[in-house]
């Protein structure tokens, strides 16, 4: 009765439905935003709204998957310290030599940085909460502890990988958020698939997060959002110096744990129905 029970959820088809339930959620919570702001102020706004907006489609999405699937919990168990660190690592790396390269050479209209630079512009306790913790731990439920989950119970690997990383991009409404949850959901969806451990994935997130609430905290918004990355980095030389190097610690930093992966005998036979 339990085998008959550990059917998949959600298939492709499902996966965009949930997409639909959590940009549905953002837009019927996005007035709570709104008219919290003038009572409690626009950082306990933000995260009351985005607790809700988040939190109400992962208690939906759980409770379908619970119902038609019989699997209600998520691998939250630690990993080892070398792996967490060569995780950390390659995810600092990859921001730096792959993400920011990328997102700075795509124009952003003024409207845009309008929105970018309000919200960089929210850098108290409040912020580091919605952003820097809540924003991992109930994305990640969502789209790799849920989606990518069921995904690889169907699909192959990398069918799987792809279809929730861009998924996870889409549900960020913008070509320049969408870029880096592409290539973050792809890192942290091939190290879910790895080793089936949610928290790793939470930490992905959380570091990638982190840079950027830090990057608010020291560096003036308005001339991030107007200065191109070569004149952020100082010049050619050490955009080239900066950019090519983490690449290279991001290429190490995979190919090590794909070695220590390798030497777990952490694979896709023995780990798939560790949930």
């Amino acid at each position: 009765m339990i085998d008959k029970m550990e059917i998949y959820y959600p298939d492709v088809r499902q996966s965009w439905g949930i997409v639909g339930i959590v940009i549905l959620s953002m837009l019927l919570f996005g007035p709570v935003n709104i008219l919290l702001n003038n009572v409690l102020g626009r950082e306990i706004s933000f995260l009351i709204y985005y607790l809700l907006a988040m939190g109400v489609p992962f208690v939906i999405v759980h409770s379908i998957r619970s119902k038609r699937t019989g699997i209600s919990k998520y691998n939250l168990s630690l990993s080892s310290v070398k792996i967490m660190v060569l995780v950390t690592i390659s995810t600092i790396a990859i921001q730096t030599g792959i993400i920011s390269p990328i997102v700075n050479l795509l124009p952003m209209p003024e409207f845009m940085k309008k929105i970018f630079l309000e919200l960089a512009n929210q850098n108290g306790i409040f912020s580091f909460v919605a952003i820097v913790i809540v924003a991992p731990i109930l994305e990640e439920l969502i789209f790799r502890g849920i989606i990518l989950n069921g995904l690889l119970r169907k699909y192959s690997p990398a069918k799987s990988i792809i279809i929730s990383s861009i998924l996870f991009g889409i549900v960020h409404l913008n070509p320049w958020q969408f870029i880096g949850a592409l290539i973050i959901g792809l890192f942290s969806g091939w190290i879910y698939y790895k080793t089936r451990k949610l928290t790793l994935a939470i930490m992905i997130h959380f570091v990638n997060n982190l840079i950027a609430f830090i990057g608010m905290q020291f560096t003036d918004a308005e001339t991030m959002m107007n200065e191109s990355l070569t004149e952020l980095y100082g010049g050619t030389a050490n955009l080239i110096l900066i950019t090519g190097g983490a690449i290279i610690v991001s290429i190490i930093g995979v190919f090590l744990l794909r070695k220590e992966f390798d030497s777990l005998k952490i694979n896709n036979g023995n780990t798939l129905h560790t949930i």
